[in-house]
């Protein structure tokens, strides 16, 4: 199997710590790619032209971190990452929050590639704000012991937007997320895969 990924994506990166939690680094080659730069292996893989993505050893392409993360979840069953009954849906609401903030930080680091003249400021304000919005939301709701696919995307989520967006400074006013982030960041999946 092939993962296709680029160093400092955080989607990719929730993909690749599943694939070291669950011992699947000898599985699961990671290609390195370049989704900005017009990349054909990655294009004919998935035409939306965006990292992560899987080809599995029958040649299916899996798209989409969300999808991908099912995926590995399902190739090996322990550690479980998508907990079964009510648990299963707090963690893919945790998931969508933190997927919703790295989206909103990905929209302002493309706006802000574009001539000064061109950007929206408008709409940076307005991501800006979606991402804070969501980092309540993450707060209100983190449990600093959990480890599972939405405390795993939370933290790739919170460090990426310490990657790009230092002047956050979100650590400060919610005191959960510091500590989980903390907590999940100690592990080798986390040290290994960090945004470069």
């Amino acid at each position: 199997m092939k993962l296709y990924v680029s160093p400092a994506s955080p989607f990719a990166r929730k993909c690749r710590i599943l694939i070291r939690e669950k011992g699947l680094t000898e599985r699961i080659e990671e290609v390195r790619a370049d989704p900005i730069g017009g990349d054909a292996a990655l294009a004919a893989v998935n035409p939306l032209m965006q990292v992560p993505a899987l080809v599995d050893d029958e040649g299916v392409a899996w798209t989409d971190s969300p999808l991908i993360c099912a995926r590995l979840d399902a190739l090996a069953p322990i550690p479980r990452f998508i907990p079964e009954g009510d648990a299963r849906w707090s963690a893919l609401r945790c998931e969508v929050i933190a997927d919703g903030m790295m989206e909103f930080g990905v929209k302002i680091r493309l706006e802000n590639t574009r001539p000064e003249t061109e950007r929206s400021q408008t709409w940076i304000a307005r991501w800006r704000a979606g991402m804070l919005r969501g980092l309540d939301a993450a707060e209100a709701n983190a449990d600093p012991a959990a480890f599972d696919l939405g405390a795993v995307a939370t933290v790739c989520a919170l460090t990426w937007l310490d990657f790009r967006f230092p002047d956050l400074g979100w650590a400060r006013t919610h005191p959960k997320l510091a500590a989980l982030q903390a907590t999940l960041e100690s592990r080798s999946s986390f040290t290994e895969t960090k945004p470069a």
